[in-house]
C-alpha cells in the first residue's frame, strides 16, 4: 500500500510539473493525489507497520500492534492536526494577499513605483534583490514574494521580462527568509521547537544566505535579459496615483505585515491571528476611506467610479488567486499523508546511516554535512517543512547547536531550485504562471550555485564562531 501511495504522489507531482503540456490547472492534480492518498491511508490503515506522530515529531511507540479503532483514531486525530497547520498559512496567506489587493485598490504600489525612477533592466534587478531579501526576513518569504510581484506588475509591462525578474525574487525571498526566525516556516518551526535563538542564527546564517543571493544577481546580471533598459509604458501619467490616499494605504498595509511578528512575539499566538487584525485595521481605513468622495480622482474610468461604490475589502477579496489556495491545500496535505506514515522520516533516517561518513562531520552529533546539503536538495523535491519536521524528531542537538543552523539554511535556501521547493516559488508560479521546466532550465542552475556557494561560507563561519 505504500508503494501505491507513493506512486500516486509521483503521478500527481509529474501532472503538476507538465500542466502547460497537458493542459490541465495544477490544484487538479494536487488535489486528486491528496484525496487519493489519504483515501488508501484510511483502507489500508491495518497494514501499516509505523505511523509519524507530526505534533511531537516522532513515530507511535506500538503502531503496528494497536487495534484498527485505535489507528483510525491516530489517522484521524493527524489529519486534523495537518488540516489546522494547512490552515494556518492559507489563512496567513489570504489575508496577506487581501491586504496586497487593498493596497492596490488605492493604487498605493504607484509610491513604490514613484521611487524607483531608473529604467535600467540591471538596477532594477539589484534593487528588488535586496528588496526581497531584507523584506522576507522582516514579513516572511512568502508575503515578501507577493508584495514585490504585486509591484513587478505595475513596472514591468512586458510578462516575459517580468518572469526573470520573478525567478531571481525566489531565490532572494528564500535567502532572506533563512537568516530570521519569521522569514520562513523552516526557520520559525526551529525556532519554535527550540533548536535555534534569534541572536545565534543572525550570527551564523546572515553572510551564508547574503552570499546565496548575491552570487546568483552578480551571474544575472551579466545576462542578455537584464541587458538595457525597459520599455517606456505606453500609459500616460502611469506613475500619477489614482487616489489621495495611496501611499497612506501603502504604509497603512505593509505597516500591518510587518506588524504580525511582533504581534507573535507579544501574545505568543499563531500569525494567521495578527494577519486577520492587520487586515481588520487595513479594512477599516480602507472602507472609510472609499466613502470619501475625494478618494478618486476625476480623470479615473468609469470601472474606477464603480468600485467607489463598492466596499474595497469585498472588491479585493473577489481578486484573490483561489486557485494558488487550493493548490497549496493539495500540496501540503498530500506530503502530509507522506509524512505520517513516517516515509519521509525513513527517508532522512537512511541519508543518516547510508552516508555517515561523507563531507565534513558536524562537531557535536556525528551528523554529515552532505546529509544536510542532501536535505537541502530534498527540500526543492518535497516540501522543506516535513523534511525539517522530520530531523526535529530524528536529530537530539542541543539549542543553537551548529548544525541546526545548517538545516535551517539548506531548507530555506534548497527550495529556490524548482519553482514548486519553496512556498514563495508556488505563490510566484500562481501569480505569473510560470512554467515549471522554463525555470528549471532559466533559474534552478543560478539558484544551486548560489545554495552551495552560501554552504561553503556557512562552513567558514561556522569554524570562526
Amino acid at each position: 500500500m505504500e508503494t501505491i501511495i507513493i506512486l500516486v504522489f509521483v503521478l500527481g507531482y509529474l501532472a503538476i510539473t507538465v500542466e502547460h503540456s497537458i493542459k490541465i490547472d495544477k490544484l487538479i492534480p494536487a488535489l486528486v493525489m491528496m484525496a487519493i492518498s489519504w483515501a488508501l491511508i484510511s483502507l489500508g490503515i491495518d497494514s501499516f507497520p509505523q505511523w509519524f506522530d507530526s505534533a511531537n515529531h516522532g513515530l507511535v511507540e506500538g503502531f503496528e500492534s494497536l487495534g484498527h479503532e485505535s489507528k483510525m483514531h491516530w489517522m484521524e486525530e493527524t489529519l486534523l492536526h495537518h488540516l489546522g497547520k494547512t490552515a494556518e498559512i492559507l489563512v496567513f496567506l489570504l489575508g496577506a494577499m487581501t491586504i496586497v489587493e487593498i493596497i492596490d485598490y488605492f493604487d498605493g504600489f504607484s509610491t513604490i513605483k514613484s521611487f524607483i525612477k531608473t529604467k535600467s533592466k540591471k538596477k532594477i534587478l539589484w534593487i528588488f534583490g535586496f528588496l526581497a531579501f531584507f523584506l522576507s526576513a522582516i514579513i516572511d518569504n512568502l508575503t515578501a514574494t507577493i508584495v514585490l510581484i504585486s509591484i513587478l506588475q505595475k513596472l514591468v509591462s512586458d510578462r516575459s521580462v517580468r518572469i526573470w525578474y520573478a525567478g531571481l525574487i525566489i531565490i532572494a525571498a528564500n535567502a532572506g527568509g533563512a537568516w530570521s526566525p519569521i522569514g520562513d516556516v523552516t526557520t520559525t518551526m526551529l525556532w519554535i521547537g527550540k533548536k535555534v535563538t534569534t541572536g545565534h542564527l543572525f550570527v551564523y546564517l546572515f553572510l551564508p544566505s547574503l552570499i546565496c543571493m548575491l552570487v546568483p544577481y552578480l551571474i544575472a546580471s551579466f545576462m542578455p535579459a537584464f541587458k538595457g533598459n525597459l520599455e517606456q509604458s505606453t500609459e500616460e501619467g502611469t506613475d500619477k496615483p489614482k487616489s489621495k490616499f495611496s501611499s497612506t494605504m501603502l504604509y497603512l498595509g505593509l505597516g500591518g505585515i510587518v506588524s504580525v511578528p511582533v504581534f507573535k512575539t507579544v501574545t505568543h499566538l499563531p500569525p494567521y491571528v495578527g494577519m486577520m487584525l492587520a487586515l481588520g485595521i487595513v479594512a477599516i481605513f480602507a472602507e472609510i476611506y472609499s466613502n470619501s468622495k475625494f478618494s478618486i480622482s476625476s480623470h479615473d474610468s468609469e470601472e474606477s467610479d464603480a468600485h467607489a461604490h463598492h466596499s474595497p475589502v469585498h472588491h479585493s477579496l473577489s481578486k484573490i488567486e483561489l486557485p494558488s489556495i487550493l493548490f497549496f491545500l493539495g500540496i501540503l496535505m498530500a506530503v502530509a499523508a507522506l509524512e505520517s506514515l513516517g516515509i519521509l522520516f525513513g527517508f532522512a533516517g537512511t541519508l543518516q546511516d547510508t552516508m555517515p561518513m561523507l563531507g565534513t562531520e558536524l562537531h557535536h552529533g556525528g551528523v554529515s554535512d552532505l546529509v544536510v546539503l542532501l536535505l537541502g536538495v530534498g527540500s526543492a523535491v518535497i516540501d522543506n517543512v516535513p523534511l525539517v519536521a522530520a530531523s526535529l524528531g530524528m536529530f537530539t542537538e542541543p539549542i543553537d547547536n551548529e548544525l541546526w543552523h545548517f538545516i535551517a539554511y539548506s531548507a530555506g535556501t534548497g527550495g529556490s531550485m524548482l519553482i514548486i521547493g519553496s512556498a514563495a516559488g508556488v505563490v510566484a508560479m500562481g501569480m505569473e504562471k510560470i512554467d515549471f521546466f522554463w525555470y528549471l532550465k532559466k533559474i534552478s542552475w543560478l539558484a544551486l550555485i548560489g545554495f552551495l556557494a552560501g554552504a561553503i561560507v556557512f562552513m567558514f563561519t561556522r569554524t570562526i564562531f
